[in-house]
């Protein structure tokens, strides 16, 4: 290979390396890693694979335990939705999940840290998927303190969310119930 072949590959690979560098940012402050192996996993935005072409979050198994899972997570006060129907609403994508993946949202209130609790479980996420839409609706009772909500991933691959939103709707919409025998003893943050 002549020497100024040589020379432009090597600019090429490196144009191409930082551009792939570029294509993803780091995680905004509200939203962090939570889950029984948080570790497993890395966050953060993806500025190529996305729906609405702003950047869409993203979940990644790297190393570790992939029999576990992580969520990426934000949580809120309960405070201005007490007494109401919200619901969390999201585009989502995967790549090569091997167990599950799926929206949730979980309502804290006194004493209850599942008062209202749903994770998708019945409705899991598999393998490589296009960009779809999801939902998760719950009630937050009056003595709600705070809600959290995200996706989880759960063993290896990729999960994507975008195009987020996060309403109060009527009660004509529907609650999602998670099935009585996988309902969550303890917090899942």
């Amino acid at each position: 290979m002549k020497p100024l072949h040589v020379i432009a590959a090597a600019l090429a690979a490196s144009a191409l390396w930082v551009t792939a560098a570029e294509s993803v940012g780091k995680l905004p402050a509200p939203w962090f890693i939570s889950g029984d192996r948080a570790s497993s996993y890395q966050a953060g935005i993806d500025y190529v694979e996305t729906s609405s072409g702003k950047g869409a979050k993203f979940l990644r198994y790297v190393q570790g335990d992939d029999k576990r899972f992580a969520a990426l997570t934000q949580t809120i006060s309960a405070q201005r939705y007490l007494g109401q129907r919200v619901r969390f609403r999201a585009m989502i994508k995967t790549r090569d999940v091997s167990n599950w993946s799926g929206l949730w949202m979980q309502v804290q209130a006194n004493g209850r840290p599942n008062a209202a609790f749903y994770n998708s479980v019945d409705q899991p996420i598999k393998g490589t998927t296009r960009w779809q839409v999801r939902s998760v609706t719950l009630d937050v009772p009056e003595d709600g303190t705070i809600i959290s909500f995200g996706v989880i991933n759960s063993g290896n691959g990729q999960v994507w969310i975008d195009e987020l939103s996060f309403d109060v709707v009527g009660k004509e919409v529907p609650v999602d119930r998670v099935p009585p025998a996988q309902l969550p003893e303890q917090p899942t943050l």
